[in-house]
């Protein structure tokens, strides 16, 4: 029997709400119930109770007082004998991979936004429900689903880690490892070529697989889903994913979509394919293989840890590297964008103020709150990590004595935290665990290098790494916002085009000649300009740029000296220059044998 019951009903979808009636089968005498205020994965607190209202309580027919205790907690005296039922609504209008989102096309939702957690209740068994829905709308998610229609978890861990897809969609499946994938897709315009994304999606989950666990024949650890699931909702303009444990949620531009007739691989459609990769391997790295102390997830708080630079990080590197190995795009396209991150860390001053061991602990309160001051005081986990585990790879690749790889690493990192080697419980692992792995392949003085990529704040050995495989660099032209140091806002076109600053990078040109977030630019040199880059053609014989801007409704005149080339922000950096990746023509046999593999696994 399951104890703890929810039943969803579409409460209005013009106004975007759901009801949700939560029965508990064997309350407790006092009984405390609580909404998550996070959903593990996205790493902001984000107070998922301001939505839900008219919470009532009955019990045998009877209405209970019912007593809050907190901004997402509630309590009540009960006869423990009884069933107990609880009503209230949810608000649901955030298209969002993150929480919960309905109108009159279509309902999606994560339990963490929905579902009450009932505390003394958490292991015990859940259910779902659905009251009548829309004709010709479908339900689709991962979670188990009974004879009887409801949907079953085993715990609310489970049930909150399902998300539900809710409308008429399309639906497609396909065969990856000898395990079902289904890929559902919401708002795709009628020309989606949905084969081609099955088919691509397929060669992506097949390399994984093989990746983490061999051949299909010869598997060397048994797979962490017996089924799995991509959502995606395809929408005029955002972008982003959330891992689950057997399925995603992924949101991308309509644009992005293949197209019928379309042959060319699109720089959008890389990013999709991009995007399908890195939360598909999340399903071992940050799903399974954990930090430590993500062992029992506290839902109400901030959950900290220092290593989102190897779970996110590293799930960043393998993302687009395994495009290239499954054939999806070729080495030169790989290479550009490997040399976009590389540029973009190298433009952000605050890789110098702060470590990836900090990037990660400080994610609650930084990472998803920028403002016009982070590219000076912050660095990605996501971007410098995925730098700092090619350093690592290519560092034991090309190693003189015994060369291994981060493939090895990851693998037996899998292995040993699922056969319990490792310092934390069944996959979840510390720092420790990760340097005592680079030890063993690489020796101690790797390992002593990897913890100051971590926890320091110096630029990353690259360059001279990428002589050993034959990668050569190469300067690339500056575009004005670099040269200048600025990040800029360009909106509209024509005469209603507009132009502001987002941002002003430390040690840059624009900092010196006083441009500040905010301004509206609205000329340089006597010229109106709508474009930064047209800032340029108004030079005549100096380097001086003079801009007009609007300040809170105030005309400024600031003189700014245009740096020949380079990255104005970039400081005490080895190049200035952003750089552009190639294959030597001519390489030794050893390094052309070196980044074959590389790209090759």
């Amino acid at each position: 029997m399951t104890s703890i019951h929810y039943l969803i009903e579409l409460a209005d979808p013009k106004t975007h709400v759901f009801k949700v009636t939560l029965t508990i089968a064997a309350p407790a005498d006092l009984q405390r119930v609580s909404l998550p205020a996070w959903i593990p994965g996205s790493y902001l607190v984000r107070e998922f109770a301001r939505h839900l209202s008219g919470l009532t309580v009955t019990q045998a027919g009877q209405p209970l007082a019912l007593e809050q205790l907190d901004k997402a907690n509630w309590q009540l005296r009960c006869n423990a004998a009884e069933p107990l039922l609880l009503s209230y609504r949810v608000y649901a209008f955030d298209s969002s991979v993150r929480a919960a989102f309905l109108d009159a096309d279509r309902g999606f939702f994560n339990g963490t936004g929905l579902c009450l957690k009932v505390h003394g209740c958490e292991h015990e068994s859940h259910a779902i429900a659905f009251g009548p829905l829309p004709e010709g709308w479908q339900v689709a998610t991962a979670m188990t689903q009974t004879p009887d229609g409801r949907y079953q978890a085993a715990d609310y861990d489970e049930l909150v880690d399902h998300p539900f897809e809710l409308g008429r969609f399309w639906q497609g499946q396909f065969q990856a490892g000898g395990v079902a994938h289904k890929l559902v897709v919401s708002g795709a315009l009628p020309a989606f070529d949905a084969e081609r994304l099955l088919v691509d999606s397929q060669r992506i989950c097949e390399a994984q697989l093989a990746f983490w666990h061999g051949p299909e024949a010869k598997r060397h650890s048994p797979l962490p889903f017996g089924s799995y699931t991509f959502f995606l909702n395809a929408v005029e303009d955002a972008y982003g994913g959330l891992e689950h444990r057997a399925s995603t949620a992924l949101i991308a531009p309509r644009r992005d979509l293949p197209r019928v007739g379309q042959t060319e691989v699109s720089d959008g459609y890389v990013r999709l394919l991009g995007l399908i990769s890195h939360e598909y391997f999340h399903s071992w790295n940050v799903k399974r293989l954990k930090p430590n102390t993500f062992a029992e997830l506290d839902y109400a708080q901030e959950n900290y840890t220092e290593l989102l630079w190897f779970f996110e990080g590293f799930t960043s590197y393998y993302d687009e590297l395994m495009l290239v190995r499954c054939g999806l795009i070729d080495e030169a396209r790989y290479l550009k964008l490997l040399a976009a991150n590389f540029n973009g860390v190298l433009a952000t001053p605050g890789r110098k103020v702060q470590s990836l061991a900090q990037s990660s602990f400080d994610t609650w309160i930084k990472y998803y709150r920028p403002d016009e001051n982070s590219p000076n005081s912050t660095i990605s986990y996501y971007g410098k990590g995925a730098l700092v585990a090619l350093a690592l790879d290519l560092s034991l690749r090309s190693a003189d004595t015994a060369p291994s790889s981060l493939d090895e690493l990851m693998r037996a990192l899998w292995q040993r935290s699922h056969a319990g080697l490792t310092t934390g419980a069944c996959g979840a692992i510390g720092e420790a665990d990760i340097l005592a792995v680079i030890t063993e392949l690489g020796g101690s003085a790797l390992a002593e290098r990897f913890e100051q990529w971590v926890h320091g704040t110096d630029d990353l050995p690259l360059p001279a790494l990428f002589e050993r495989i034959a990668v050569q660099l190469r300067s690339d032209k500056s575009t004005l916002a670099q040269r200048l140091g600025l990040r800029v806002n360009e909106s509209g076109a024509g005469a209603g085009a507009s132009l502001s600053v987002k941002q002003v990078l430390v040690g840059s040109a624009a900092l010196a000649g006083g441009l500040c977030a905010g301004d509206e630019i609205l000329g340089c040199n006597g010229w109106r300009i709508r474009r930064l880059e047209d800032a340029a053609l108004t030079l005549s014989g100096t380097m001086e740029l003079s801009f007009l801007v609007s300040r809170d409704q105030r005309l400024l005149t600031l003189a700014t000296q245009l740096p020949a080339s380079g990255l104005a922000s970039s400081t005490n950096a080895d190049s200035c220059e952003p750089v552009l990746f190639s294959l030597a023509e001519k390489a030794p046999v050893r390094a052309a044998s070196l980044r074959k593999a590389w790209l090759g696994g």
